[in-house]
C-alpha cells in the first residue's frame, strides 16, 4: 500500500462569503490595482505545496483546488473545516486567509508561523488586538477540536478555536485591512 507523506504546509483561501455590503459580488474576482484579490492571497501563501480555495472557480496562475462547504454559507469554521477535508495530502500545517485581506503577504505568513512555534498556531490581530481571517494552525490540534460532523455550520471561528493556544501577531501597517465594502476598495486603490 502506497504510504504519502503530508505535506509541511497547505494554505485555504476563504472566498466562499456572500459579500451583502457589496451587492453580493464575487470577492475572489474584484481586482486592486490590476490584479484579482484571489490572487493577492495566492501570493502571499506561496510557500504552500498546495492551496485550497473555498468559493466559486476563479482563473489564477496557480493550480489550487476549488471547492465549497455543503451546506452553502456555512461560515468561516465550517469553510476551514471542508478546506481541510479537500486536501490531497493532508498538511501538518495550514495557513488559513480570507480572500479580501490584499495587505497580507508572504512576511506577514512567515511572521505569523514563526510566532506559532511552540504553540497551536497564530493569529493575526489589528491595532485594537482583534482577532483576523489570517492564521497559521497546526492541523492535528484543529482536528483534535474539530465539531461532530454537521455541527460545524454556523459555528463561529472563534469558538472552533477557542480551546488553541493562538500566539497573536500584531498587524503592521496595512495588514489587518479587508475588504469588506466598496469603500475599503476605494480606500485601497488611492494607496
Amino acid at each position: 500500500m502506497l504510504r504519502m507523506t503530508p505535506l509541511a504546509v497547505g494554505a485555504i483561501i476563504l472566498a466562499g462569503g456572500t459579500a451583502a455590503r457589496m451587492g453580493g459580488v464575487d470577492k475572489a474576482s474584484i481586482e486592486l490595482h490590476g490584479r484579482t484579490l484571489l490572487t493577492y492571497a495566492l501570493d502571499a501563501v506561496i510557500d504552500a505545496g498546495e492551496v485550497v480555495v473555498l468559493g466559486d472557480w476563479v482563473a489564477t496562475n496557480r493550480p489550487v483546488t476549488f471547492t465549497r462547504e455543503d451546506p452553502a454559507q456555512g461560515g468561516p469554521a465550517a469553510g476551514l473545516l471542508h478546506g481541510l477535508d479537500a486536501f490531497a495530502r493532508a498538511p501538518r500545517q495550514v495557513v488559513v486567509l480570507a480572500v479580501d485581506m490584499p495587505q497580507v503577504t508572504m512576511s506577514t505568513i512567515s511572521r505569523l508561523r514563526a510566532a506559532a512555534e511552540g504553540h497551536d498556531g497564530a493569529v493575526l490581530c489589528d491595532a485594537s488586538g482583534r482577532r483576523q481571517l489570517a492564521l497559521v494552525l497546526e492541523v492535528a490540534r484543529l482536528q483534535a477540536v474539530r465539531p461532530a460532523y454537521g455541527d460545524e455550520f454556523g459555528l463561529p471561528i472563534h469558538r472552533l478555536l477557542a480551546d488553541l493556544d493562538l500566539a497573536e501577531v500584531a498587524a503592521e501597517g496595512l495588514e489587518s485591512r479587508d475588504v469588506d465594502g466598496w469603500s475599503d476598495l476605494r480606500d485601497l486603490h488611492g494607496r
